[in-house]
């Protein structure tokens, strides 16, 4: 999170430069990666076999988020950039500081499913519209902003490429440069409520910055995302209203306001039908050489290979990405052993706590994920290679 941090530091405004709009895109990267260990633990700490519906609706949001993040990745790609998502800080220390948001915001935590994660989850997916501001307000407010100026330096910058290339000051009228072969298209990716697709001029940028906050926020200060007309698939709820439909156990209906209650069918939501954890936990809390810090590990080890994975498929292997969906079906394996076990601490175990994984990542873990995955993704390529032969 270094880089979205140290541009959270300054005011908002919108990269006055290529180099600039790379940094930005990183940050996008980071931005999107954030929610991902907290949804993923909202879902996770679900009980196997109940609050099938919210664990449906969390599930829809992590995938989509796992879209956001390839999108960035592409959109990085397409100016020349390179992805950088596998070392240990790019994940954040939670509880984190959610960035280009207000300062005085809480952070965010690892929580276990309940009504104070959903509140986390709807902060974290608080539509620009919601956002109250001050007189003389000068800050950040919202990630919605933060899309919002990407959104204008990719308009300004190109028409400021086109103007030099033709007045001879630039030796191309684009500043889409990046390779195509590091696009990550829709045959490499999983279907998650919106399908992945290249990005290679303008316009196809334009759009997965319009999909990346009209999934999360809505479009048009409604309560609709714009899956309906980008994809042809069925009219959905942004990311935040999906969230205040379990939060408040009823759905929307189809012509309630994004600052009216859901006034359409019941939820059955139980909220004690999850795993209680203590999310500030860390792997030196549990006992050397227990069962519980080998399984802490063996998550973490395995969270490292998942972001290896997808920073192979971001930088020139784009088949790496169809490896990333069983790591997921992993990592809620390994988390699931966790959180069978009381919380080490006996006070904390006493108030119902159990163990949870930490999502914290060392550098050792990537280098032996990067061994795993690179063995993996030439096997994969002999094999295709046999095949083509037959």
């Amino acid at each position: 999170m270094i880089t979205a941090y140290a541009l959270s530091e300054g005011g908002p405004r919108p990269p006055a430069t290529v180099a600039e709009l790379r940094t930005f895109l990183q940050a996008a990267l980071e931005v999107e990666h954030l929610t991902i260990p907290v949804y993923m633990t909202g879902m996770y700490t679900i009980r196997p076999g109940t609050n099938r519906q919210a664990h449906d609706t969390v599930r829809s949001v992590l995938l989509e988020e796992m879209l956001h993040l390839t999108l960035a990745a592409n959109l990085l790609n397409a100016v020349g950039g390179t992805p950088d998502v596998a070392h240990p800080r790019f994940v954040a220390g939670y509880p984190a500081p959610l960035p280009f948001s207000d300062p005085s915001l809480p952070k965010i935590p690892l929580q276990h499913f309940s009504p104070q994660a959903l509140d986390t989850f709807m902060l974290i997916e608080r539509p620009r519209s919601f956002v109250p501001t001050r007189p003389g307000q000068t800050g950040w407010t919202s990630i919605g902003q933060f899309y919002d100026l990407i959104r204008q330096a990719l308009i300004q910058l190109e028409r400021q490429q086109q103007r030099d290339h033709e007045e001879g000051r630039a030796p191309g009228r684009t500043i889409f440069t990046g390779s195509p072969e590091r696009q990550v298209g829709p045959e490499d990716f999983y279907n998650s409520g919106g399908e992945v697709f290249p990005v290679t001029d303008l316009r196809s940028a334009l759009l997965a910055v319009e999909v990346i906050s009209d999934q999360g926020e809505g479009v048009d200060d409604t309560i609709w995302d714009s899956d309906d007309t980008v994809f042809g698939e069925d009219r959905q709820v942004a990311h935040y209203f999906r969230f205040k439909e379990i939060r408040v156990g009823r759905r929307y209906g189809r012509y309630d306001l994004p600052r009216t209650e859901p006034s359409g069918p019941l939820i059955d939501v139980t909220w004690d039908d999850a795993y209680a954890i203590h999310g500030a936990a860390k792997v030196r809390d549990y006992p050397a050489g227990s069962q519980v810090r080998r399984h802490a590990q063996a998550f973490n080890e395995r969270y490292a290979y998942l972001l290896t994975l997808l920073e192979l498929a971001f930088t020139g292997s784009p088949l790496a990405m169809r490896y990333a969906v069983p790591v997921m079906l992993e990592l809620r394996d390994l988390s699931e052993r966790l959180y069978r076990n009381p919380y080490p601490d006996p006070d904390l175990a006493a108030r119902g706590l159990h163990a949870a994984p930490t999502f914290e990542l060392v550098e050792e873990y990537f280098e032996a994920a990067h061994t795993e995955a690179a063995a993996a993704i030439r096997a994969h390529r002999a094999l295709t290679a046999e095949e083509s032969t037959r």
